[in-house]
């Protein structure tokens, strides 16, 4: 391959790297922005089918068109939602300790210029600066685009708690308040440069922002909607147990973008993050199997699915950590040489996973254990968790697992990792002597917890006074074909109207389904 000359291209041409205005500016890192956008798009596909074909496959076949698409229009809503004003609320200047200033991310001047969160800058009570803002090597585009798809999915996690009865209307409506008076909160007070982000509270990828705001918001909004029918509770067994393995196996290898990507950067921090993950995940999914295994005589694939999320979910608190002022002081410092260069970022990065492997196991066997506990044990002797219909168990699978990584994270975080992420020095969890970061993840849990529950009343009520959060009866009973017209499965002739006796699985009349299931089925 040749190389670039004067006449090229200056996107080719390595000498404009250092030219201001054009193509390649001098801040660019192309490994970074390379990862970064391949991250952000195997968090898209977690959504986009993974999701969509898990909601689809893992219902009932009378919900299984309705279950995709309330996962497909969150995705295109929040996207619009996204660059008109969300962005800055979760990631721009500061407008309250835990809120960001409304406004768009749509100018070539902000998405051309260098990725920022002016609200990271952390200052010590003198005023000196403590830690320096972050400003990874990559355009402020990439940085939209990644923190868009972890926002989408965590509106399509909430939908989980919702399928088989909210009105696709009151969905339409939800999913933008909900986007812009809760999750923007939790986002800008964690990860955006807020109160609980300055303080010290440690999510390096979302289990409190995403996974324990989305269970305990879709727990919530269960409540507000109602339950499904009471064929549908009795009974609601998935449509497609081989293709709901595949919208799992999307999400759990899309995992490796939302926890690799975290870091900002292409470094051994996300190489470390993602091994986290996958120790983590199988651990989990293991136990969870074991735990069916031994209760319930029989391993079950939905209680491996499970395990799987729980895993996933419990690791993404602590997996590894953003990697803070090094971008700063790379391109303040010349080095002699390619070597020492590599020298010094190997030394700045040289425990930056906040948990190590056997940690990653602990984790794996706490969220395949705990989490199915509640499920099966706790669930069951609870009239508020009975009373609630949360189809998917969301509330289990991402509010108890969220909250257990985040909680872990602060008895096993590394003193000498926490610096690297951190904008409080001298932190460390109850593991290497101090108890404090564990009161401080608690704190933050508690925030989340408190605030999605009052937000997403509210957001419900709001809502129910436009149009009624639940369908009628007539469409409960019917389904897909009375709500969208469509259904999933064409199984009969043209001209041929559709009978349950003949064409389906079984028949809603059979008495032999007529007894509640037990064990990891209950809640789907």
């Amino acid at each position: 391959m040749s190389l670039p000359t004067s006449n090229d291209p200056f996107a080719y041409n390595s000498t404009a790297a250092y030219l201001p205005g054009l193509a390649i500016p001098y801040w660019l890192n192309k490994g970074d922005n390379a990862w970064q956008m391949v991250s952000a798009t195997l968090v898209g596909l977690q959504s986009v089918p993974g999701l969509v074909i898990l909601y689809g496959s893992i219902v009932k076949k009378k919900w299984a068109v309705n279950s995709a698409f309330m996962a497909l229009y969150a995705f295109a809503a929040v996207w619009l939602c996204w660059v008109t004003w969300a962005y800055q609320m979760s990631f721009g200047k500061k407008l309250l300790p835990f809120w960001g200033k409304a406004g768009h991310a749509l100018d070539q001047g902000i998405l051309l210029s260098q990725a920022g969160l002016p609200a990271t800058q952390h200052l010590f009570h003198s005023g000196d600066q403590e830690t320096a803002e972050l400003t990874p090597f990559y355009p402020m585009a990439s940085m939209v685009y990644f923190q868009c798809v972890f926002a989408a999915i965590t509106l399509i996690l909430l939908a989980g708690s919702l399928l088989g009865r909210m009105n696709f209307k009151a969905w339409m409506l939800f999913v933008p308040l909900w986007l812009t008076f809760s999750y923007t909160i939790g986002a800008f007070s964690i990860w955006g440069g807020g109160f609980l982000f300055h303080w010290g509270v440690m999510d390096y990828s979302g289990g409190y922002v995403i996974h324990l705001s989305s269970g305990v918001a879709g727990f919530t909004a269960a409540y507000w909607v109602g339950p499904r029918s009471t064929k549908d509770r009795e009974r609601f067994p998935p449509n497609n147990v081989l293709l709901m393995l595949t919208g799992a196996g999307i999400l759990w290898m899309g995992w490796a973008g939302f926890n690799g990507g975290d870091p900002y950067s292409a470094n051994v921090d996300s190489s470390l993050a993602v091994l986290n993950t996958n120790i983590c995940a199988a651990t989990s999914l293991l136990v969870w199997t074991c735990l069916d295994v031994i209760f319930f005589k029989k391993p079950s694939v939905i209680g491996a699915v499970q395990g799987m999320i729980t895993g996933l979910v419990c690791i993404t608190p602590g997996a590894a950590f953003k990697s803070r002022g090094t971008n700063k002081i790379v391109i303040k410092i010349s080095f002699s040489s390619i070597s020492d260069r590599l020298k010094f970022l190997v030394a700045t990065h040289r425990a930056a996973g906040l948990v190590q492997g056997w940690a990653a196991i602990l984790m794996g066997i706490v969220s395949g254990s705990v989490p199915w506990f509640t499920m099966m044990v706790v669930h069951k002797r609870s009239r508020l968790l009975q009373h609630v219909d949360d189809t998917l168990g969301v509330f289990h699978t991402h509010a108890v697992a969220g909250f257990l990584g985040g909680a872990t994270t602060g008895l096993f975080a590394h003193p000498s990792l926490c610096t690297l992420f951190l904008p409080v020095t001298n932190s460390m969890g109850a593991f290497y002597g101090s108890g404090m970061q564990l009161v401080k993840q608690v704190v933050g849990a508690l925030f989340i917890i408190s605030w999605n529950v009052v937000v997403t009343s509210l957001v419900c009520l709001v809502v129910r006074l436009v149009v009624p959060l639940r369908m009628p009866d007539d469409e409960l009973a019917i389904g897909d074909d009375a709500v969208h017209g469509e259904e999933a499965y064409a199984l009969w002739g043209d001209g041929e109207k559709y009978d349950s006796t003949k064409h389906g699985w079984y028949s809603d009349n059979d008495t032999q389904h007529n007894k509640a299931p037990s064990g990891v089925t209950q809640n789907v």
